[in-house]
């Protein structure tokens, strides 16, 4: 068996001993003629060294003119398409009940403006379900006499459905066969939604 090595006691903490009168002259005769080795702090050094860089890398560039700068053209307003009459296959279809009618709004006895809202209300929702063909009722009004103005409605939708916030959602429009309405209805073809 090994014998435990003793451990030695570590050492007390040495003391600083004062300087002698003659050790301190002797330092203070030595520490007025040292001069420091740099007169600038390390950091202002570097500091200074990075705005010399900086400087070289970003000219000045007031003596060049200046470029002229082309801007884009100007988009220009889209204009809606055209309307564009439905074919008359298209409108035989839909007289003869094979092509289905797939909404209905009945304008009867509304004012202008609310008939205005409500058509474009309806044709907006029409355009976002995809629908194609829709059947608008305007009324025939009555000709002649004192109710000449009864027939406002007939005459003003058309010219609704002209308007370029109708014909982004209209293609075509026509006057409706005689079992859907005749004068006083319209069959409008909704444009398709773009994906």
């Amino acid at each position: 068996m090994k014998r435990p090595v003793p451990i030695a006691d570590p050492a007390p903490p040495r003391r600083r001993r004062a300087l002698s009168e003659e050790e301190r002259a002797l330092w203070e005769s030595v520490a007025k003629q040292v001069k420091p080795l740099r007169k600038r702090h390390p950091v202002a050094k570097a500091h200074a060294a990075l705005e010399a860089e900086m400087k070289a890398i970003v000219k000045p560039v007031a003596a060049t003119k200046p470029i002229p700068v082309k801007s884009a053209p100007a988009p220009r307003p889209q204009t809606p398409p055209p309307l564009a009459p439905i074919g008359r296959r298209e409108r035989a279809q839909l007289s003869r009940g094979k092509k289905e009618i797939d909404a209905r709004l009945d304008l009867h006895g509304m004012t202008q403006t609310r008939a205005h809202r409500m058509l474009l209300a309806f044709l907006q929702r029409a355009h976002s379900n995809g629908l194609t063909f829709v059947l608008v009722i305007t009324g025939k009004g009555k000709a002649g006499g004192a109710d000449a103005e009864r027939g406002v409605l007939r005459r003003q939708v058309p010219q609704w459905l002209s308007l370029p916030e109708f014909r982004a959602l209209v293609v075509g429009f026509e006057e409706a066969h005689i079992g859907h309405g005749g004068e006083g209805a319209l069959y409008v073809r909704v444009r398709r939604a773009r994906i």
